[in-house]
């Protein structure tokens, strides 16, 4: 997978674009993360909190460089327990999240870099900030907030092409300033490196089936 990563990135930056490879851990246990840390992947996405509280804790004793990223939906009363948990949060996606992160963060010494994701299909069912509301909210994020918003984040409709919204929302990050794209999973992961991706969320192509039976 890492070898598909690096040639997308080739392919379509000639200088070989970094673009990071997070390996989409939600619903696998601990004990199907050690084959990849063994293979030196360090960087992992979760979604749920309480998920990540019980699952890397230990795998941190033995692989203490590991990055995990909150790639899900943050509930404000999860922020504290993800701010000590979490090295990047990718879902800062409404106002009152960004004050809450940024108070627990100071209560916490830490400064974590943050995405905005945003709802880049306008979906009724999904998280995010609407397309034409995202350069003020990262302006209100970074200004009002002083959190340290680094890139964007979406997800795309399923029943759709990829590539305009991916082109989209490298657009607004243009606009805001960023230059990290969060975008692309495990069927369109090549899609998004096309339109500037610098970091992709691959899952199922790693782990397989998932059962998405109610996280523990």
């Amino acid at each position: 997978m890492l070898e598909r990563v690096k040639k997308a990135a080739m392919r379509f930056d000639g200088a070989g674009r970094d673009v990071q490879l997070v390996a989409v851990s939600k619903t696998f246990p601990a004990k199907d993360m050690r084959p990849l840390l063994d293979a030196g992947q360090r960087v992992f996405g979760e979604n749920w909190v309480q998920e990540a509280k019980e699952k890397w804790p230990d795998l941190r004793k033995d692989w203490p460089d590991i990055e995990l990223h909150l790639i899900g939906p943050l509930q404000t009363n999860k922020a504290r327990e993800a701010v000590a948990l979490f090295d990047v949060i990718e879902s800062v996606d409404r106002e009152k999240l960004a004050g809450v992160l940024k108070a627990e963060m100071d209560k916490a010494g830490r400064n974590l870099p943050c995405f905005v994701q945003v709802n880049i299909g306008r979906e009724a069912q999904k998280a995010g900030i609407a397309p034409e509301e995202t350069v003020d909210f990262v302006a209100r994020c970074r200004d009002v907030h002083g959190l340290n918003i680094v890139g964007l984040m979406c997800i795309p409709p399923a029943d759709a092409a990829p590539g305009p919204y991916f082109a989209q929302l490298a657009g607004l990050a243009k606009q805001a300033g960023l230059e990290q794209l969060s975008m692309g999973m495990s069927a369109d992961f090549e899609t998004a490196i096309a339109m500037g991706a610098t970091h992709v969320r691959v899952g199922s192509a790693l782990f397989g089936g998932r059962d998405y039976g109610t996280p523990a």
